[in-house]
């Protein structure tokens, strides 16, 4: 069965919300962005979360020491990198962290690129200029269906309670991730949240 991320997360409502409705892993921005925290205020909800849910910091091309110091004082399982950080970064953080590798994708995709990366699992974006990521909008699925990728797909970018299935059906990632497509008016909006888990995990969405 598909794994479901829920990134973006910035209050205890929403991150138990999340893992009561059954998602494996909810992401904490620590970068420039809407939904960026703290690191003492994620480490609070981090605290409050079961060690069963796994915890995922989201950098964009932060110093190498920036990224180990807040994975560590948050307890974070993986660490998960947009930008333009090279190969080497990524086998220095991965010495003491997993590592998540985001790629954008515009209008094609290097393989023989993303499996240069040593990580644990790679994510793809939808490319959109001047964004790292979260831009809510969706790219061409058939552009990744036939990638032959070294380590597991987490597909992202654009991703709604209404299109996940199709995405699914198409890509067949190892897990899917959103952020502003379970959100209302920039909030995260615990209706879509369990409608987006559970068409994900192919089933039949109960209201609450």
């Amino acid at each position: 069965m598909v794994k479901v991320k829920i990134c973006g997360i910035t209050t205890l409502r929403a991150a138990l919300a999340a893992a009561h409705a059954g998602a494996d892993a909810l992401g904490f921005v620590f970068a420039p962005s809407p939904r960026q925290i703290s690191p003492q205020e994620a480490k609070k909800l981090i605290q409050a979360l079961s060690p069963f849910t796994i915890k995922v910091g989201v950098f964009v091309d932060s110093p190498i020491k920036e990224v180990e110091d807040i994975a560590s004082y948050c307890n974070l399982d993986f660490v998960q990198l947009h930008g333009s950080v090279p190969p080497e970064y990524c086998h220095l953080l991965r010495q003491k962290h997993k590592v998540i590798k985001a790629f954008q994708v515009k209008n094609e995709v290097s393989e023989a690129l993303i499996n240069a990366y040593p990580v644990d699992a790679v994510l793809l974006d939808t490319y959109l200029p001047a964004h790292a990521g979260g831009t809510g909008k969706s790219f061409n699925w058939i552009l990744v269906q036939s990638l032959k990728l070294a380590h597991p797909l987490i597909l992202a970018g654009g991703l709604t309670p209404e299109n996940v299935g199709e995405a699914i059906a198409l890509v067949n990632p190892y897990a899917v991730d959103v952020s502003s497509g379970v959100e209302t008016n920039g909030k995260k909006d615990l209706t879509k949240i369990y409608k987006f888990i559970a068409r994900a995990k192919g089933e039949k969405y109960a209201p609450r």
